[in-house]
């Protein structure tokens, strides 16, 4: 199974970089790619070349690697707080990084700097939902969501006094549309630090999914087995906020994919966290980078990533649950 969709996903990137406004077949985008590594006579022009490593190639990295790490994340959090409809912003980190997204903005920062606040600003939303979770119980995993949800509303009312005080022609349509989600900006040099990030996070995951596995019993059960559940759920957390941070600060707001492809991994590869966690890391690349392909071939302008994911997304979670009809617990 995952081979099968590992192999679906590189057909899919390399038939990817070939939509767009300038099609470029197949072959000759493999054959780009690979006159970056051996020697290669060219048939193609120095403007599909561009196209390709400079464009699209960026492009088509960052959908799979926010698809992977919103799609784990989401696998990570549902299987840590047991709950089949909790997702990658459970803990404020979207509405965290909106809001540093938005007052740099509003600051007339660049790109950079833009991601960077949104990377920051999403990791201290978390940081203070832990603090004040902390504060009231520390071992209650319902407290923590419900001081994430509240954490969420605040930096979303504060997203929203910020649309309200900023400059109607300049400032609040570049705002409303890094909300609303896409990859229409990436450049190479969004990617290193991001990429990273996700992949450090991944990884982190990827060691401690038995241990995860483990957890999904219950807390007690994981204490006898010699789990520190505390530790774990720390770590836990850290990895997925981390990694959801990374993929808002380059990508903006992107619903639906942490919440739905985790349900389509667990029925392909059962309810098993470490046999889950691959597919779903797999899947969410494929997800993203699908509905990416959709967004800016869809009509003559681009569709914005976040709306488009949400249009598929609601109706895909239907469909899942009319086809489980058992609640996952």
């Amino acid at each position: 199974m995952l081979a099968a969709l590992l192999l679906l996903l590189a057909c899919l990137a390399v038939l990817s970089m070939g939509i767009g406004r300038v099609t470029i077949p197949p072959d000759r985008v493999v054959a780009i790619l690979l006159s970056r590594v051996v020697p290669i006579i060219p048939n193609w022009s120095p403007a599909e070349e561009l196209i390709i490593l400079g464009v699209r190639l960026p492009r088509i990295c960052a959908a799979m690697l926010v698809g992977a790490a919103l799609a784990a994340a989401g696998a990570a959090y549902q299987n840590l707080f047991r709950n089949p409809i909790v997702s990658p912003d459970i803990l404020g980190v979207s509405a965290g990084a909106g809001f540093g997204a938005s007052v740099a903005v509003m600051l007339n920062l660049g790109a950079l700097a833009i991601q960077a606040a949104a990377f920051a600003t999403g990791l201290a939303a978390v940081a203070l939902c832990f603090l004040i979770g902390q504060a009231i119980n520390r071992h209650s995993l319902v407290v923590l969501v419900l001081v994430g949800v509240v954490i969420a509303a605040f930096f979303q009312a504060m997203i929203s006094v910020l649309k309200i005080v900023a400059d109607p022609v300049d400032v609040l349509p570049i705002i409303t549309f890094w909300l609303l989600g896409g990859l229409n900006k990436v450049t190479p040099d969004d990617l290193p630090v991001a990429a990273a990030t996700i992949l450090a996070s991944l990884g982190l995951v990827h060691v401690l999914r038995w241990q995860a596995n483990v957890m999904s019993l219950g807390q007690e059960e994981a204490r006898n087995l010699g789990i520190d559940v505390g530790r774990m759920r720390l770590l836990l957390v850290f990895a997925a906020t981390l990694m959801t941070a990374a993929a808002v600060s380059v990508a903006g707001i992107v619903g639906w994919v942490g919440l739905v492809v985790p349900h389509i991994a667990r029925m392909l590869a059962g309810p098993s966290f470490e046999r889950m966690l691959p597919v779903a890391i797999v899947s969410g690349a494929l997800f993203v980078l699908l509905v990416d392909n959709f967004a800016r071939a869809a009509s003559s302008m681009e569709l914005p990533l976040g709306i488009v994911t949400s249009v598929i997304g609601a109706p895909l979670f239907l469909a899942v649950l009319l086809r489980t009809k058992v609640a996952w617990s």
